[in-house]
Order: structure tokens, then sequence, then C-alpha cells
């Protein structure tokens, strides 16, 4: 399972390296791509397969914003191989997308991990935070009113 937060560093050549822990949980052969919020995704070439499918739906339903999702993400998608030291060349325009500069945070979640720009996410974070607080305050109020 692909869980954790773990921080690198972007080389001068817009290589960063994939940390150990999660090498061992997604092999060597992988796709980015971009993702929601301004971050990108890194999954094997499996895991990809079953969110493409989890995403889309239905082959047969091409409608307009199945179509936009998949230009979204298919568009900007890449298929990388690590190198003997774990690392990957990020594209340009992932790089760009993701306002990514000089460090990165890898966030494991499960069946994928997101590529954040070390700023954004510490802003979002903290943001997740706050409502993660509040989120459970009203799930304990509800469950004491339905409980009652």
């Amino acid at each position: 399972m692909l869980i954790g937060q773990y921080l690198s560093k972007l080389t001068d050549k817009d290589r960063v390296s994939v940390p150990k822990k999660l090498r061992r949980e997604l092999g060597d052969e992988l796709i980015v791509a971009r993702w929601y919020e301004k971050c990108l995704v890194l999954v094997s070439k499996d895991a990809w397969q079953n969110l493409v499918k989890r995403l889309t739906g239905p082959s047969y339903l091409i409608i307009s914003p199945v179509r936009d999702l998949d230009r979204f993400i298919f568009g900007q998608g890449f298929e990388i191989k690590l190198d003997r030291q774990g690392r990957f060349i990020i594209p340009k325009v992932l790089l760009n997308y993701a306002s990514i500069k000089s460090e990165v945070i890898f966030v494991g979640l499960g069946d994928r991990v997101e590529i954040w720009d070390s700023t954004e996410w510490d802003t979002l974070e903290k943001a997740i935070e706050e409502k993660a607080y509040e989120a459970l305050e009203r799930i304990a109020v509800g469950k004491k009113k339905v409980g009652d």
C-alpha cells in the first residue's frame, strides 16, 4: 500500500528521486500525469488501468464531460521508467502545471501517489487539517443525534 509523505529535491535536469518505500510498491515502469488541484499523479501501469476505469466509467459512455476528463488526464500522461537510482525526469509541461520549482512532496494515497510542489502542499495540508477537524465534529454530532 502506498502511504506516507516524502520530501525529494528536483535536480537541475528536472529529475526527481522516488522514495525507496514507494518504489518497492510501484515498480520501475510508471505513469505520471496531470492530476487534480494542480498536482501530479504517479502510478504503476496496472494501477493506471484501474484508475482510468474508475474515472471514466463504461467505455460506451463517451459524453462530453468524460471526453474532457480524458483530455485532461491522458493528454498530459507520460510513461516513464526509473533509472538505477530510482529517478525520472518530470516533463516540463507537468512541472509548469504543478508549479514545481525545487522541492517536491510525494503523498501516498493507497493505490496512487500525488506529487506536489512543497510550498503548494504545505498550504493545502493546513487547509485540509482545518477542514478535517470540522468534518470530524459534524460527523460526531450527526452520530450523536442518530444514536439518541
